[in-house]
């Protein structure tokens, strides 16, 4: 039986490709245990990812004093403001929370600041919602000749 060159070729490239294959496919041989009393093998340095930017930051002394105000002038927190986040100032938002409806809990948070006029008016709502398409609608080529007054 003879067979064309371009046959034996392919045949060739498809044993030698599989050889390839299985030899890449073959388990491999799990490292031997160390010896007793042998120094210990220290593992490589792990890379640490870099840090994600942190989407929100700590509010500054000046915008917890402004928060401090607000609260006062509703009537939850008493004393001067000092510029720091306290227990005093943890209490103070929990009573205001609790007083417009929003879960209590003492943190910062965008209703929070909306209530006190501090926010913004779209904070702590969801995603906005998709609007139409104020563009010029499409015409078909009969619509468009329809509304033409030069046409017959």
């Amino acid at each position: 039986m003879r067979l064309r060159h371009g046959t034996v070729s392919l045949l060739a490239a498809l044993l030698l490709g599989g050889a390839e294959l299985s030899y890449a496919a073959a388990p491999q041989a799990a490292p031997a245990p160390p010896k007793a009393g042998a120094p210990a093998a220290r593992a490589p340095a792990r890379r640490r990812a870099p840090r994600r930017p942190r989407v929100q930051t700590t509010p500054t002394r000046e915008r917890i004093v402004e928060i401090q105000t607000a609260l006062a002038r509703e009537g939850f927190y008493a004393g001067k403001p000092t510029g720091r986040w306290d227990a005093v100032t943890s209490e103070a938002m929990r009573k205001f929370q609790t007083a417009n409806g929003l879960t209590p809990t003492g943190k910062l948070g965008a209703q929070s600041l909306q209530k006190l006029g501090l926010g913004s008016e779209i904070a702590g709502r969801g995603a906005p919602l998709p609007q139409a398409d104020a563009g010029a609608s499409v015409l078909s080529e009969s619509e468009l000749l329809a509304s033409d007054p030069e046409q017959p």
